[in-house]
């Protein structure tokens, strides 16, 4: 019997039967492509494992000696199924899920999530100004830190390691007060369908205090150590341009939008929780390159913190108000406590739960393993991540699971301008080009 040496799948081979490794289709059929060509260019893969690539993205690139003649990114290597899973857990399950797509802004995912889920609900305005507060409040935590990380990882790759550094030193910062309010440093589930999971602790404003202090304090080191750096702006300055009828044909949005001069920001556009309530300039520059997008996120840092300045003084005053829509149908009890003994919850947070009835103790068993049910229809709604617009499509059959979730995550269509920004320029301005796009690819896979 002759031994089978071809364990590659064709394109044409599915189904029962052998089961075949299927690998490496596309990078053969660009090298077979190049290697019948009679240019003298060269194929060059690189990644899914490359420290520049911002996870596992791989990018197949044909180059002319230094010059990059075409470029193609590869996605698929982090896929989840979260959008699937979603469909057998409950609407209050879901947001432990979001929160797990674009991990480095975690609170986005799930403030987009709900604001669908309470559309299709019909509670939007039933929401409290406080739970809007605490979201904002959350957002804006999260976009700074989003922000930073871009900056940080994107001067490392370029050598500027000291940004890295103090980039992740306030990140750090902002990370310990998510924590202390959340209870987790990332994938919080913290925000959920008719508000949020808990208030603030007791402590919570003058930590955001001692955050505001310590942000407005160093944020300004960014601009020192870069805006006049002449190897920083070299290699950055007309690198990885991108104009702003391409970004309009690719459906480019956030800072990689706004370097191009055009002011489009959902907060002030088409605001959601409360954001038409705060003072707020939206920052736009004007070279579309991978320089001018490094200042736009420079300055909305700056403009985040005046928001949090905001949210303390409006949470001050609001101190002891709800945090969850007043409907036992659907809200859970928001003010979770730990028993004196230190283990399970406290005999009054149990009171809240069963009132003076077992038929209490018995809706909250169901709300909690069944759910509640949510209206027929479908919800599309949309927000300004720090990456750019991001959106949920929500989809329900009047049951307790969603028929169908789908996240609009921006980093899927910005990796879309990884040819534009790339072909015709230098092999090593491509971790410059990702770099300014800031693609997390557990958004882009999901």
């Amino acid at each position: 019997m002759k031994e089978k040496t071809d364990f590659y799948a064709g394109s044409g081979e599915a189904g029962e039967g052998t089961v075949y490794t299927s690998m490496g289709g596309d990078w053969a059929e660009i090298a077979k492509e190049q290697a019948a060509s009679e240019d003298e260019t060269l194929v060059i893969n690189m990644g899914p494992q490359h420290p520049s690539t911002h996870g596992v993205l791989r990018l197949m690139v044909e180059c002319d000696g230094e010059t990059v003649t075409k470029i193609r990114p590869g996605i698929g290597f982090l896929h989840t199924g979260i959008e699937k899973n979603m469909e057998y857990r409950s609407w209050v399950q879901g947001t432990t899920f979001v929160t797990r797509m674009d991990y480095l802004t975690p609170l986005f995912n799930e403030v987009a999530y709900c604001l669908a889920v309470e559309r299709l609900l019909g509670i939007e305005d039933q929401i409290p100004e406080r739970a809007n507060d605490i979201r904002i409040l959350m957002m804006e935590l999260n976009r700074i830190s989003s922000h930073l990380v871009c900056i940080g990882t994107g001067g490392m790759e370029i050598g500027a390691l000291t940004v890295m550094t103090i980039g992740f030193r306030e990140r750090e910062v902002i990370l310990d007060l998510l924590e202390a309010i959340t209870g987790l440093r990332m994938n919080h589930a913290y925000i959920r369908p008719g508000g949020v999971a808990n208030d603030l602790p007791e402590t919570g404003i003058a930590q955001l205090h001692d955050v505001i202090s310590w942000l407005e304090k160093h944020l300004g080191e960014y601009a020192d150590f870069c805006n006049e750096n002449p190897i920083f702006k070299g290699r950055m300055c007309n690198v990885a341009y991108q104009d702003l009828s391409a970004c309009f044909a690719l459906g480019v949005t956030g800072p990689m939008l706004r370097a191009t001069g055009y002011s489009w920001d959902l907060r002030k556009e088409m605001p959601y929780c409360g954001y038409e309530n705060y003072d707020f300039d939206v920052i736009t520059w004007d070279a579309p390159d991978a320089y001018g997008r490094f200042r736009v996120r420079l300055a909305e840092m700056t403009e985040s913190v005046k928001i949090l300045k905001q949210c303390a003084d409006r949470l001050e005053a609001s101190t002891g108000q709800p945090v969850m829509v007043d409907d036992p149908k659907i809200g859970w009890p928001a003010q979770l406590a730990v028993g004196p003994d230190g283990q399970g919850n406290s005999h009054e947070h149990i009171k809240a739960i069963m009132g003076e009835s077992m038929e209490a103790l018995i809706h909250h068993f169901k709300l909690v393993t069944e759910g509640f049910r949510v209206p027929a229809g479908q919800a599309y709604v949309p927000i300004e991540s720090p990456k750019g617009e991001m959106a949920c499509h929500v989809v329900s059959d009047g049951g307790t699971k969603p028929f169908r979730v789908h996240m609009r995550d921006p980093s899927f269509n910005h990796l879309q301008s990884v040819p534009i920004q790339c072909e015709g320029g230098m092999l090593a301005d491509i971790v410059v080009a990702v770099g300014s796009i800031d693609p997390v690819m557990g958004g882009v896979d999901r």
